[in-house]
């Protein structure tokens, strides 16, 4: 009579300082959370936050180097696929170590821009969102966060918050202590989309199983970028997931 394919993990007060909001982070690379969180009250910038800030906002997909074409200068994708949402993932994936996580790249939909601290240029395509989702929150636990999050989320409220809470945890650069990504994104499905917007579920696997959160993308600046909520929050609180039923997988 009762079938239960999911579990969601539902806490009260802050999602920061919840532990499904841990765990969440933790799938998506952003193993900051287990360095500690320090109470938002602990203090305002300090002049090195506000240079570091000022720094971080000079950079491709700040809307500035836009050309005439869409596309900021240098970036060339094949777009040729146009909004249909494909049955499979592209053949020419391969992998990569991005701070703490593994996230697949593809030579023809992106991100064809790696440097530094920025992994950019998706193509303008439903797979395009979809490694901008696997990629982007990948690059927040390390301390290049200040310049992927100016140019890789979308400006606002949310984003505000964003800055504001990740300011107060400690910065993790690397993998876990043996080399080895925390979590490995195994599949995905594009819920929604059109050519300005884009919802991403990604089917991820750890320790404890498979698991699921929602990236939500914006066509910005000639690029995806993640869309944060109200509250800060770049992706939705994780769930467990009993199978890989409805997403598309990497094959690996």
């Amino acid at each position: 009579m009762f079938r239960r394919r999911e579990r969601r993990y539902e806490e009260p007060g802050p999602y920061w300082k919840q532990r499904s909001w841990q765990l969440s982070a933790g799938f998506l690379g952003l193993v900051f959370v287990l360095g500690g969180i320090v109470a938002l009250t602990s203090g305002g910038d300090t002049e090195a936050d506000r240079a570091a800030a000022a720094a971080a906002s000079d950079g491709p997909l700040t809307g500035t180097s836009v050309a005439k074409d869409g596309r900021p200068q240098g970036c060339r994708t094949d777009d040729s696929a146009g909004d249909a949402v494909p049955t499979a993932a592209p053949g020419d994936i391969s992998w990569r170590t991005l701070g703490v996580a593994r996230v697949p790249v593809s030579t023809s939909a992106g991100p064809t821009r790696m440097e530094s601290a920025l992994w950019w240029c998706f193509a303008h395509t439903p797979t395009g969102a979809v490694l901008a989702a696997n990629i982007i929150p990948s690059q927040m636990s390390g301390s290049h966060w200040r310049t992927v999050t100016e140019q890789q989320v979308v400006a606002g409220q949310g984003r505000e918050m964003w800055e504001f809470q990740r300011a107060t945890v400690q910065d993790v650069d690397d993998a876990a202590a043996d080399g080895t990504p925390v979590a490995s994104y195994v599949g995905y499905s594009v819920t929604s989309y059109k050519s300005t917007a884009a919802t991403v579920r990604l089917l991820l696997k750890g320790d404890q199983g498979y698991a699921t959160t929602t990236i939500v993308l914006r066509w910005s600046g000639g690029d995806w970028k993640v869309l944060p909520d109200d509250s800060g929050a770049l992706h939705s609180p994780v769930s467990t997931a009993q199978s890989t039923n409805g997403f598309t997988l990497w094959g690996v």
